[in-house]
């Protein structure tokens, strides 16, 4: 009985955080030090601790309302970021307001921790164990966020000022994903 559960929370999680996979590519781009990738994945893999544990305790309430206003919430807020990158790409500055540090790493790991709540919701219908939930969803996304951060941070040594282009246009793509597509 165990088991199960254990393999679905762990399927779900890298469903959930492969968001914050694709995220961290294009938010990879910018001049990271690896301790603040370090810190980012600590952070986001926090916030996918504590939105799916806000989703289990808030259970079965309005649980297919919250899901299609969360991907919404999240997809347009992806969006905006993106358009910022790019056009903090053109003025040449080294710090932009989406930068991932300060309340940039907050707000960035709030947007993409979002569909965790409402994988939360699903998991609080059906009575998973909050505790497995948050320190699976917790580990499986500072995981991801480090890979996509590092693969982002490869590919800004190669592309240069066209990687953080790129960068946004991957957070616009997404976002559009997140709003029309699910």
């Amino acid at each position: 009985m165990w088991l199960p559960e254990l393999v679905t929370l762990v399927i779900m999680a890298f469903a959930v955080g492969m968001d914050a996979f694709s995220v961290s590519l294009g938010m990879g781009t910018f001049k990271l030090r690896l301790r603040q990738i370090f810190s980012i994945g600590i952070t986001i893999g926090l916030f996918h601790m504590a939105m799916p544990l806000l989703g289990i305790m808030t259970g079965h309430l309005l649980s297919a309302t919250f899901g299609k206003i969360t991907g919404y919430i999240g997809g347009m807020l992806l969006v905006i970021m993106g358009v910022m990158m790019i056009v903090s790409s053109f003025r040449n500055e080294e710090q932009t307001i989406v930068a991932p540090i300060g309340w940039g790493l907050l707000f960035f790991s709030m947007v993409v921790s979002l569909d965790s709540f409402s994988a939360g919701l699903s998991l609080g219908m059906f009575g998973a164990k909050a505790i497995a939930a948050m320190i699976i969803f917790g580990a499986v996304s500072a995981f991801l966020t480090w890979s996509g951060l590092i693969l982002g941070r490869k590919v800004q040594n190669w592309l240069g000022f066209y990687g953080e282009l790129l960068g946004g246009f991957i957070l616009i793509v997404f976002g559009i994903k997140l709003v029309f597509i699910g």
